[in-house]
């Protein structure tokens, strides 16, 4: 799985807490070779200390025993890491597990707790920043979810919408002397306001810039019957795209998602000098982590390949070398992935959480904040 699919509901359900222990694993993993050598054997040796733990676990039934042994081998015989990403996170539980490939990558860590490890998985769909794509035309409209440089079409709220079957009104077409205009006859509206109401609705479940791609006055209609794509970030008028292929898709939306990039880049700074202004401004990664734990910030921005190993000492992050290999044990008081745990703590708060290119922030410490108060 990859993070377009970590939706708010399923987000949930891995929050839940679950009836019998759960097994989370995470490792950073290599996208080429020679590096991704050693994936494999890093891997192997996870799941062997995740077995040990489980063994020495006495809460541990040995059902339950037998079941998550049983689903940590069998994720370990799913994976494929000839198409590994930066990160590799696996959850198993008695009876299903999951295996999800991060474009960020996360600490060697084996848990076994009463629920999944999701901060790693939150930190790395933020860091992509998602968006929707919505794709018209007169008979066909498709929404695509995007992320990073992928697309991949979206089958759920509806979608993909297609008009009903009619004929031509054969009594308006005696009477003017010609067939209703492709984008001006009510049946083409009533259409578009279906692909209103579906596009409003996959919106409300999940809030991402919308980019817009279609004929001019597919896309004016649209406006005209409905309110749902007035928020749109971008729009690039071009037909014969509602069905992809992705990859052409893609390279139609460069420039829209260049320009919008560059404008989100102009405005995070424009905001947090905003902040300096106001004395609301907090930065570098233990300032910033206390205002977080403290519910007071509105606003962070952190570098997309910021990452800080640290101890916590009397309620403070202290920067800390390289950690030992082998995966994390939760008692020494190190945290490889502090910068993964602030940005879910942000967004549980209800924060914005942006992030930027490597060295905007180089005079704040690689991270920064827009305070409530």
């Amino acid at each position: 799985m990859e993070t377009n699919a970590l939706t708010p509901a399923l987000l949930r359900t891995l929050r839940k807490h679950q009836p019998h222990p759960v097994v989370s694993v995470s490792m950073p993993t290599h996208r080429r070779e020679p590096d991704n050598a050693q994936d494999a054997v890093r891997l192997r040796n996870l799941v062997a200390e995740a077995g040990r733990r489980i063994d020495a676990d006495e809460s541990v039934s040995r059902q339950a025993r037998t079941g998550l042994r049983a689903q940590l081998e069998r994720a370990l015989a799913d994976i494929d890491l000839r198409y590994s990403l930066d990160g590799l996170v696996v959850f198993a539980s008695t009876d299903e597990h999951q295996i999800w490939v991060l474009p960020r990558s996360v600490p060697e860590r084996v848990v076994v707790s009463d629920s999944y490890l999701t901060r790693n998985l939150v930190a790395a769909k933020a860091q992509v920043s998602p968006f929707w794509v919505l794709v018209t035309s007169a008979d066909r409209t498709t929404l695509w979810h995007g992320s990073g440089e992928s697309l991949r079409e979206h089958r759920g709220h509806g979608f993909p919408v297609t008009p009903e079957e009619l004929e031509n009104d054969v009594q308006r077409e005696e009477q003017v002397g010609d067939v209703a205009s492709t984008f001006r006859d009510e049946e083409t509206r009533r259409y578009l306001r279906e692909v209103d109401t579906a596009l409003a609705a996959a919106l409300a479940a999940e809030p991402r810039p919308l980019y817009l791609v279609g004929l001019a006055p597919a896309l004016s209609l649209l406006e005209d019957v409905g309110t749902a794509t007035r928020k749109a970030v971008g729009k690039v008028l071009s037909g014969g795209l509602v069905n992809g292929p992705a990859p052409e898709l893609y390279r139609h939306l460069e420039p829209s998602l260049a320009e919008f990039q560059q404008r989100a880049a102009e405005r995070t700074a424009d905001r947090l000098n905003a902040a300096r202004s106001r004395r609301t401004f907090a930065a570098g990664l233990d300032e910033v982590w206390e205002s977080v734990r403290e519910g007071r910030v509105a606003f962070v921005a952190v570098e997309e390949n910021f990452q800080q190993t640290v101890r916590v000492e009397e309620g403070h992050l202290v920067p800390f070398g390289p950690a030992a290999p082998g995966p994390l044990s939760s008692g020494n008081g190190v945290r490889e992935d502090i910068v993964d745990e602030l940005v879910e703590v942000a967004l549980d708060g209800g924060a914005e959480v942006v992030f930027v290119p490597d060295d905007t922030l180089a005079d704040h410490s690689r991270i920064a904040a827009d305070l409530r108060y």
